[in-house]
């Protein structure tokens, strides 16, 4: 049977002792990404939000936003969409430096702003590996997954209830 560990120090040495066999070559060798991109130097990727799809292109330039045939400013024309834009390249300290262009099909504007928003994280994944950490630490890659509750029988909508009369 195995020796007994009495005390915190001889389970120190055991562990030490135990690492000494692990190959940390492995460890210290992460996966190497290679960068995406097709034959016109562009990134792509699809992003999803509610339910809105968005597909979206980047490729270097000179920040330019363009989202199904129009501006930035003329499609989103609220500034709290333009800044959900917008989070991806600051986070990345990459603003001005991408042209991006989506096509959006699907759900509302808010929807529409969060899926650009997870499709221009991903492409800039695919276009830069080494702006991985930084776009996952800000939970950007992650789509989210909150939709509408559906309506249930019985109900005004999905939780609320018509009027109660006692009488």
């Amino acid at each position: 049977m195995a020796d007994q560990i009495n005390s915190l120090e001889e389970l120190r040495g055991a562990v030490d002792t135990a690492d000494a066999g692990v190959d940390t070559t492995a460890l210290e060798n992460q996966i190497e990404r290679e960068p995406v991109r097709d034959e016109h130097g562009r990134a792509y990727a699809t992003g999803k939000r509610k339910d809105a799809v968005a597909r979206v292109w980047i490729k270097p330039g000179s920040g330019k936003v363009t989202v199904n045939g129009k501006d930035i400013d003329a499609y989103f024309a609220r500034p709290v969409l333009q800044m959900i834009l917008r989070q991806p390249f600051q986070i990345t300290d990459r603003e001005g430096q991408f042209d991006v262009t989506a096509t959006v099909k699907g759900g509302g504007l808010s929807g529409q702003a969060g899926a650009v928003k997870h499709g221009v994280s991903k492409a800039l994944q695919l276009y830069e590996p080494a702006l991985r950490p930084a776009l996952k630490a800000a939970g950007f890659l992650t789509r989210d997954s909150r939709v509408v509750e559906r309506k249930k029988y019985g109900r005004a909508k999905a939780r609320k209830s018509f009027q109660f009369s006692k009488r």
